[in-house]
């Protein structure tokens, strides 16, 4: 139906000593969340039998998250014979620590964290300054698009190579590519891994920023022969 062109008619005047309804409150919108995925009912179950001190429910639990323990202590010190070293590692810590998980967040995350620590635990005992002094003494550059030219851009093409990618994060230096794992992978705040590297924010994004950098670059080199073919 058209809408009219003139005004509609103001509101009648109520009677008097007509008691007009108050008219109705205002819908409000309902936000609505969609539900956290539900866990795994036989991985809570091997959870709660592993706390009990059941040894094979443990084996199952270990078998479950094993490469992805693996793959995070790989990326983070990028050596393979280290890494299977603090895997096993990460689990022992786990058998002797699962009865204190309460579930204040997901089993998977509480693991990652557990063997994160692990992780810079054996990096302190190393001695790796993960932060250089001229690191520290460097102004934090602004991030924001790089432009480049005659080279393709890679924020803007399509899917990297996920081996080429893998690569270039181990070939980072060690303070580099730790705080890249811990920022844009493990999801970490500046000040989380300010806490746990025990240096400051500003070095933190420092170091990422120019990780990112560096990532590029080596990306945009491995992109150009095929550009060129």
């Amino acid at each position: 139906m058209p809408r009219s062109r003139y005004p509609s008619a103001p509101p009648e005047e109520p009677s008097p000593g007509v008691e007009v309804a108050p008219p109705p409150a205002p819908a409000t919108k309902r936000v609505t969340f969609a539900p956290a995925a539900s866990p795994d009912p036989a991985e809570a179950d091997a959870l709660a039998r592993a706390q009990a001190g059941d040894h094979q429910a443990f084996a199952h639990l270990y078998s479950l998250h094993k490469r992805r323990i693996y793959s995070l202590c790989l990326r983070m010190v990028g050596n393979i014979a280290e890494a299977e070293d603090l895997t096993q590692e990460a689990f022992l810590q786990l058998h002797r620590k699962i009865a204190t998980f309460r579930g204040d967040s997901a089993f998977s995350t509480w693991l990652h964290r557990l063997a994160i620590n692990v992780v810079l635990m054996q990096l302190r005992k190393k001695g790796l300054s993960l932060i250089s002094l001229d690191e520290a003494m460097e102004p934090v550059p602004e991030e924001g698009p790089g432009r480049s030219f005659g080279a393709p851009d890679l924020a803007l093409s399509g899917t990297i190579d996920r081996l080429a990618l893998e690569r270039a994060v181990a070939d980072l230096p060690a303070g580099y590519r730790l705080i890249f794992i811990l920022h844009d992978v493990e999801g970490y705040e500046h000040n989380e891994i300010a806490s746990m590297l025990e240096c400051s924010i500003g070095n933190s994004k420092s170091q990422l920023h120019k990780a990112r950098l560096r990532l590029r670059d080596a990306l945009r080199q491995n992109s150009l022969p095929e550009a060129q073919s």
